[in-house]
């Protein structure tokens, strides 16, 4: 817990007494300390764990280290992307048994930058498969690195790649819909993220594989209103406090208000003193984290109707990839389909 000054009074004049109208200067707001290394320690051991995992489930070690090589181009297409649009904290993290997904923020999020970033992840891969199955096709013996037929390596990269293309919630696909062709404030977003939660949950059941469940829990809970945080929202906006801004350029006044603010709205917070006395708690992070939550994101409408039929275009080519290259699909066989 770190201890700040009392409010700082100016002097009247030079001389040594006390105006009565104080100049206070509120104490910096909290910032998170610096987490590069932190990230990216917890990006490797996610993949450890990942590798541990994998290793009991995949009956070959080398078609793990392909799966893995293949989730790990997706996902720096993805991270790519979002560094060359300034992206904020990002690092890859790994979910044994289910893939991988980055994680980065940015206040102000563009339709364009969005769809360009996600299809970043899939079409690399999709790409590539479909150039290895021209290689493939048009060598006379074929080409077997690691012992798996090249055929076979473009298969996985396009299949992986195509579900994950499927406009279904949380898959690539699925926020290109959402962000893209629908506006995810309305109640058709909603309606569609509740479709796509209950076609999970039927996946899971259907697959026997039940651990798929934790995304349509999570996607729902998500869509759970929290009564605490729009009251505090009104509050704000009562208070006449700015929250059309970025957590970087907001006021350390407001972010002090906005901490006392919380402390009475939200039971979560109920065991944090309230400021004065200004001293950050041991849960400040956790306090942080929630103010930037109220603070309002934009996102930038920049894609005109000509675009939105153009990325249209390109998901459906991406999607009919091996129809089009007219891929041999009897490998599909060994994935249930």
């Amino acid at each position: 817990m770190e201890n700040f000054p009392e409010p700082i009074y100016q002097p009247d004049n030079g001389e040594n007494v006390v105006s009565r109208e104080p100049a206070f200067i509120y104490p910096p707001k909290f910032q998170k300390p610096e987490q590069a290394t932190n990230v990216w320690l917890r990006s490797f051991t996610s993949l450890a764990l990942y590798l541990i995992l994998g290793y009991y489930i995949f009956p070959s070690y080398k078609m793990l280290l392909l799966i893995t090589a293949i989730v790990i181009v997706h996902e720096l297409g993805h991270f790519l992307a979002m560094k060359y649009y300034r992206y904020s904290e990002l690092g890859i993290f790994f979910i044994p048994l289910l893939g991988a997904y980055v994680s980065g923020t940015k206040r102000e999020v563009s339709q364009q930058q969005s769809a360009i970033i996600l299809l970043a992840g899939p079409l690399p891969g999709i790409i590539l498969g479909v150039i290895f199955n021209l290689v493939d096709n048009n060598s006379i013996d074929g080409y077997y690195p690691f012992d798996i037929s090249l055929s076979k390596i473009a298969l996985l990269l396009i299949l992986l790649n195509l579900i994950n293309l499927l406009p279904i919630y949380p898959l690539d696909g699925g926020q290109l819909l959402n962000r893209v062709f629908l506006d995810e404030e309305s109640i058709l977003s909603k309606v569609f993220i509740f479709l796509s939660a209950a076609l999970m949950c039927w996946a899971a059941w259907k697959l026997n594989f039940y651990i798929l469940l934790i995304f349509p829990a999570m996607m729902l809970l998500r869509l759970r209103p929290d009564r605490k945080l729009d009251l505090t929202e009104k509050r704000i906006e009562q208070e006449g406090i700015n929250a059309d801004t970025s957590y970087e350029d907001l006021p350390d006044e407001d972010y002090w208000k906005m901490r006392n603010i919380l402390i009475e709205e939200h039971s979560a917070f109920k065991d944090i003193p309230k400021s004065p006395p200004f001293e950050y708690s041991h849960r400040e992070e956790k306090v942080m984290t929630t103010i930037q939550s109220l603070l309002h994101r934009h996102i930038i409408q920049d894609l005109s109707i000509a675009g939105k039929i153009f990325i249209f275009l390109i998901w459906l080519a991406a999607l009919a990839a091996p129809w089009i290259i007219n891929m041999d699909m009897s490998y599909f066989s060994h994935f249930g389909f």
